[in-house]
């Protein structure tokens, strides 16, 4: 076992599991997928760490805490269609790959998504795919998502993702109108969409979703 093996299984057994984290599969796919390979070089010490990383591009790799409970959440099952919006590198997108059926990770940064496309071949991750768009539209043409997953914090939930939400589908992000931010489960059912917070978040803003001017943030 070498040192980022290492620190990838301290990483599960101190962080994730700790956190209330018991989906097997999800836990195995957090041991399976290297997060230093999705890790700029000059923060590799950062990998595994219990923080969020920059990665250069306009966005961030959640904390794996927040990355792990969030997606426990949105309890996707095998063969289901998933939207990852606002990929980045793909390392949601990798992680996504073990638990559905299908991914599309949706980003609007280019050196994002080429990086992504090339690490998410390296490691055989055939069942995703990365695409060039705008995260507030998500990607109504392959849709509809039963599983739609927001890589970082938003002020709002556009309607355009909801409107691509399955019956039954989820969308999971992380409503961000102060300081803490509430992980919240959104629904699609008969009766229309129900909402639930699940967790207490720190996630950075994405780019384009902050409050609207006046707000008191």
């Amino acid at each position: 076992m070498n040192e980022f093996d290492q620190a990838r299984k301290q990483m599960v057994d101190c962080q994730i599991r700790p956190a209330d984290v018991t989906d097997r599969r999800l836990i195995a796919a957090f041991m399976a997928v290297p997060r230093h390979l999705f890790t700029p070089r000059a923060r590799l010490a950062s990998a595994y760490a219990d923080t969020e990383v920059a990665t250069g591009d306009k966005r961030t790799m959640m904390r794996p805490r927040d990355l792990a409970k969030l997606i426990q959440a949105a309890e996707i099952q095998p063969g289901e269609l998933v939207l990852d919006i606002a990929c980045g590198r793909g390392y949601s997108t990798a992680i996504l790959s073990h638990m559905a059926g299908t991914v599309v990770g949706l980003d609007n940064d280019e050196d994002g998504l080429s990086r992504a496309s090339g690490l998410l071949a390296d490691i055989g991750a055939d069942n995703a795919v990365v695409i060039a768009g705008d995260p507030k539209l998500g990607v109504p043409a392959q849709g509809p998502f039963d599983v739609i997953f927001v890589n970082g914090s938003v002020s709002a939930v556009p309607q355009a993702w909801l409107d691509q939400l399955a019956p039954g589908g989820r969308l999971v992000t992380i409503l961000r109108k102060g300081p803490v931010g509430k992980a919240t489960v959104f629904t699609r059912s008969a009766a229309g969409i129900g909402e639930r917070v699940i967790f207490d978040a720190t996630a950075k803003l994405l780019p384009g979703f902050e409050p609207e001017p006046g707000f008191a943030f």
